[in-house]
């Protein structure tokens, strides 16, 4: 009853809208036309920057892997025919799929490995570079790093003292995002904290429409649950004891954030589909059940890092009007600040694999996906008026605000075995506790015997 009295309302509101959108359309044309960025700089769309030098790489073929597909694919690919057009090289694009670590290392025992690939996981770059897969930046691309980012990234991309990667594209991954209808049928207001989160979310449910979607279906999206809330609830000293397993994963700090992710997990009518649905939908199905019909959704927020916004734009809904977002509530004394990222690293030692890390270095690279959309980078000289729209302009500017105080996405710094693959590990556990929250202990034990396995201590 609820449900379709929900439907009959959105129904009413969305003739609405489209007359808004429609009488809008052209005053926002005009506006844009007369005015500039907030910062004086080149609005996005606008010219490429040219700040750094490449070499002629005429006749040159590179291949380069990464997990992306569908929009960040084409995104990346406009990248890509830059290099291309500035160098002379020609450069394929080959995905991955989610096991970067078992694609790459059938590639190089094959003997073909890519000549660049976008690691999505730190602890796996760390594995290529002790393998002696990676290797190590030459003194250009090493340049550019220095040049452009904060300490803290340039040290996520080094190993035994050496600079392996470039990280590429960042991630903010404590968002919430919501859809503005869903709260406005509710009386939802966005929350500050985890107690009150879950009171918005309930009323959401209570309002005919499931609270939170959740991408169960691919268990990375899990893990980045339980460090949210790890991370403002023990703090970032436990943090980095759990990242490096100096404590057990039976430790009592981890059993009160699963406690805690199980009030959201394990109450009916908070996560959409339930328990079993969320553990059969994929991330970018997630998104689309919040955003795909903005006036009558599935669900009414999603949780994920910034990278969200492209999949809104997919599902057809608007950035800053159907769609909006809010910083991850804090669980403890403050709200947690978790960020990723794709780190590139040469597989071939070639003047053409090291070219393309300077050029992915450089504000150049990262401004041309910045206009694009679903994408923010941590090079502190890639101008904040290059994002498409001023959500996206403000998570960029929190992210390079951070500078160094930040702590990066715990299961990317593991080992692959434990943080970087389907169907095992933490990935595999947190599906299990979603599956059942009420088994807490036993997902303890689960993960340390995995965690154990898989660091060798």
């Amino acid at each position: 009853m609820q449900k379709s009295l929900r439907r009959n309302r959105k129904r009413e509101k969305r003739t609405a809208r489209a007359a808004l959108a429609a009488a809008s359309a052209g005053a926002l044309m005009v506006t844009a036309a007369g005015c500039g960025s907030d910062d004086g700089d080149t609005v996005s769309g606008g010219p490429v920057p040219v700040t750094v030098k490449l070499p002629s790489l005429k006749g040159q073929k590179l291949q380069v892997t990464a997990v992306w597909t569908g929009t960040e694919q084409e995104n990346f690919t406009k990248v890509l025919k830059e290099f291309e057009k500035r160098t002379g090289a020609k450069v394929s694009f080959v995905p991955s799929g989610d096991d970067m670590a078992g694609f790459v290392g059938s590639k190089i025992a094959g003997g073909s490995p890519p000549d660049v690939a976008m690691v999505g996981q730190v602890g796996v770059m760390r594995e290529f570079a002790q393998k002696g897969w990676a290797k190590p930046l030459d003194a250009a691309a090493k340049a550019e790093v220095n040049k452009n980012f904060a300490k803290g990234w340039q040290d996520l991309g080094s190993y035994d003292g050496k600079q392996y990667g470039v990280y590429f594209k960042a991630s903010n991954k404590s968002l919430i995002w919501y859809n503005t209808s869903a709260f406005d049928y509710a009386g939802a207001k966005e929350p500050k904290t985890w107690k009150e989160f879950l009171a918005q979310a309930q009323l959401i449910s209570d309002s005919g429409t499931d609270a939170v979607a959740v991408g169960g279906q691919d268990g990375w999206t899990l893990t980045d649950w339980f460090e949210n809330v790890y991370l403002s609830q023990a703090g970032p000293k436990k943090y980095d004891q759990l990242a490096q397993h100096k404590i057990k994963w039976t430790d009592p700090s981890v059993k009160k954030a699963l406690e805690t992710l199980a009030q959201l997990w394990g109450t009916k009518g908070l996560v959409a589909g339930g328990r079993s649905g969320a553990l059969q939908t994929a991330f970018p199905d997630s998104v689309t059940k919040a955003f795909g019909n903005a006036a009558e959704p599935d669900a009414g927020m999603v949780f994920e890092a910034d990278f969200v916004a492209a999949n809104v734009s997919d599902a057809g809904a608007e950035l800053g009007g159907d769609a909006k977002v809010f910083p991850f509530p804090a669980v403890g004394a403050k709200p947690p600040v978790v960020t990723g990222g794709d780190v590139g690293v040469a597989l071939k030692n070639s003047k053409a694999a090291q070219a393309l890390l300077t050029f992915l270095a450089s504000p150049d690279a990262a401004t041309i996906w910045a206009q694009s959309g679903g994408f923010i980078s941590a090079n502190r000289h890639v101008k904040f008026s290059a994002y498409p729209n001023d959500p996206m302009r403000d998570i960029a500017k929190a992210l390079i605000a951070a500078g160094n105080d930040f702590r990066f996405d715990m299961s990317d710094q593991a080992p692959a075995s434990f943080g970087g693959k389907p169907a095992q590990g933490e990935w595999k556990a947190l599906q299990d506790f979603l599956k059942n929250p009420r088994n807490v202990e036993g997902i303890q034990r689960q993960l340390e015997a995995d965690a154990a396995k898989a660091y060798k201590n």
